[in-house]
């Protein structure tokens, strides 16, 4: 096990330095060769020379390219100074990144958002895993039934429905009709059942769309494997009908949802900019949305690097998941 876990930890930290390098190239290399001017882009159009050459000079574009991504890299760990046009701005570690445009580094920005994309991330994972994987599996085992026929016609549902569809009815009909839910957001440190009735509406939302998913996902899956020979032999054995499902068939059942879930899971924690575009949550999602309007490209960069690393962070979970589920992975 830990021969395994070292072996994780090592091709993590290689693919760590290959995000960090693709994510520099996307901002800065592939702006440079399509001919875009990439201090203009940091700095906006509207900008006068003078300040185009400063954050030229901070962001060291006339350096080689060896040298711009040694100092992008040893920012996000140590810090970076931006120094240029006659002032020296500091940016403190991780630095992700700092606005010339609002004049901040991005660090704070993300930390201070980041609390809410997490919460409904996680939040959202723990009702679409309970019933997603559970309506797969009682599906698979009723398979042909009114409740099979029926589930899957909710999972299609599910699946087909946009998120800023089902997320305005729910405000419709839930908040604005009945009244019974106040979806206003209330920041955790301020009142706990404030911020629990903010989170409710935009939690089932969208686990009700990856639940659809995970359903569908379950039931072909579980269908498959109980008609493996080794659960026919379970069966044969005399043991438990749930032993068998329990024990044995999910075991295997859960590797392809653990292998969602880290993908699923890690693009989420990036932000899910219509889920929180649609509550008016205020996390990294909607910082990415209100970047864009204002063409404010460090801040797009800090949110990509971190749904980078939070999806590189949940495949490395996922694989030690995978590991505990099937001894057999550690031999990989």
């Amino acid at each position: 096990m830990l021969a395994y876990l070292i072996r994780r930890l090592f091709a993590a930290a290689v693919m760590l330095v290959v995000i960090i390098v693709v994510v520099f190239g996307i901002f800065f290399l592939v702006p440079k060769w399509a001919g875009v001017d990439v201090a203009t882009s940091f700095v906006g159009k509207q900008a006068d020379p003078a300040a185009v050459e400063a954050v030229a000079q901070k962001l060291k574009l006339d350096e080689p390219i060896i040298v711009q991504v040694w100092e992008f890299f040893k920012g996000l760990f140590v810090g970076r100074t931006y120094a240029g046009g006659g002032d020296v701005t500091q940016c403190s570690a991780p630095c992700f990144g700092y606005s010339f445009r609002s004049e901040q580094a991005i660090w704070p920005v993300l930390t201070d958002r980041f609390p809410v994309t997490l919460a409904l991330a996680l939040g959202a994972a723990v009702l679409w895993l309970i019933f997603g994987v559970a309506a797969g599996v009682l599906s698979a085992l009723k398979r042909g039934s009114i409740w099979d026929r029926g589930a899957m016609v909710v999972a299609l549902g599910g699946v087909s429905l946009p998120i800023y569809f089902t997320g305005l009815l729910s405000l419709a009909i839930f908040s604005y009709g009945l009244g019974w839910i106040d979806a206003q957001y209330v920041p955790l440190e301020d009142s706990f059942t404030g911020w629990l009735g903010g989170m409710i509406l935009p939690w089932i939302t969208l686990a009700f769309l990856y639940a659809a998913m995970y359903a569908r996902i379950t039931r072909a899956t579980m269908l498959e494997i109980l008609g493996e020979d080794y659960i026919r032999t379970a069966r044969a054995k005399g043991l438990k009908e749930q032993t068998v499902i329990g024990k044995h068939a999910m075991r295997s059942t859960m590797t392809p949802i653990l292998t969602m879930l880290g993908m699923d899971l890690g693009a989420l924690i990036g932000g899910a900019i219509l889920t929180e575009t649609t509550f008016s949550l205020p996390g990294l999602g909607q910082a990415v949305l209100q970047a864009i309007k204002n063409q404010d490209l460090p801040i797009i960069l800090g949110v990509t690097l971190i749904t980078s690393l939070a999806v590189l962070l949940a495949n490395l979970l996922v694989d030690v998941l995978y590991a505990v589920i099937d001894p057999r992975v550690r031999l990989a």
